[in-house]
């Protein structure tokens, strides 16, 4: 299945993704997960409309947004990082969450690199506290695709990524949830106007999604909605006029055009 949010009269609806159109849904899906066993509370559909025409919003606006780093071995050798030793996250803001087809805002301060980084992003649908590796495995609602776009001089001047990481729209999501993928055996794809500037096997990470939920868990309560980026193993260059496409097999393309500051879509 997948589920999308999407803007409709100016307030963000959830739907169920078709071929086609988009089910709009009386509720979250994620609401379901809260759900007492044996219970009916699924969402209603409450009316239709046309992909082709759909204003997508970031999949989810989550509790808590975490971000892992140096998680592929080619990034961490690229880098001449060390590999970890175990699961580590950081954490993104808010703000800086845009959807599919919206633009990502290349900022006029922004010097040097300005970089994007495709990535696989599981979505939490259930509380949990002191998981085990197979109550993590069962707490990802699905898998949505993610571009972490960062501004490297930034990076390198501040003593956080205040700035770097978490400008406005610089963490496309989406388009959609999926809930019926392995997605560790998937291929992500980086394309800049339609040219491939990165391929690698999703899965190929030191830890993976399950290891960061068991280890996040030990220390603080996970809760639906929750996300977590789980890092990419390259990185390419881009710059406005581009258009950069995120492709995760069995999930989807995330698209969006990169514009100036000041230019408004």
């Amino acid at each position: 299945m997948r589920y999308a949010r999407v803007s409709v009269g100016g307030r963000a609806v959830w739907g169920r993704v078709g071929e086609e159109d988009i089910e709009l849904l009386s509720e979250s899906p994620l609401s379901a997960t809260r759900c007492q066993p044996h219970v009916e509370c699924s969402p209603t559909v409450i009316g239709t409309v046309s992909r082709a025409t759909a204003t997508w919003l970031p999949v989810v606006v989550p509790p808590v947004f975490y971000a892992v780093g140096f998680n592929y071995p080619r990034h961490i050798a690229h880098a001449g990082a060390q590999v970890p030793g175990r699961p580590e996250v950081g954490y993104r803001a808010n703000n800086a969450l845009t959807g599919h087809l919206s633009p990502i805002v290349k900022p006029v301060e922004v010097a040097g690199r300005f970089e994007a980084e495709p990535e696989l992003v599981a979505v939490i649908g259930r509380t949990l506290r002191h998981a085990t590796h197979e109550e993590a495995r069962k707490s990802v609602f699905g898998w949505t695709i993610g571009n972490d776009i960062s501004a490297r001089t930034w990076q390198h001047e501040d003593r956080t990524f205040w700035r770097s990481k978490n400008s406005d729209t610089f963490k496309p999501m989406g388009p959609w949830i999926e809930t019926d993928v392995d997605a560790l055996a998937q291929t992500t794809t980086l394309r800049v106007n339609g040219e491939v500037r990165a391929e690698f096997p999703t899965g190929d990470m030191v830890f993976d999604p399950y290891d960061y939920i068991v280890e996040i868990t030990k220390h603080i309560t996970m809760h639906p909605g929750d996300v977590l980026w789980m890092g990419a193993e390259s990185t390419c260059q881009i710059e406005p006029g581009d258009t950069v496409d995120v492709e995760i097999s069995g999930i989807g393309v995330l698209s969006n055009p990169v514009h100036p500051e000041g230019i408004h879509a």
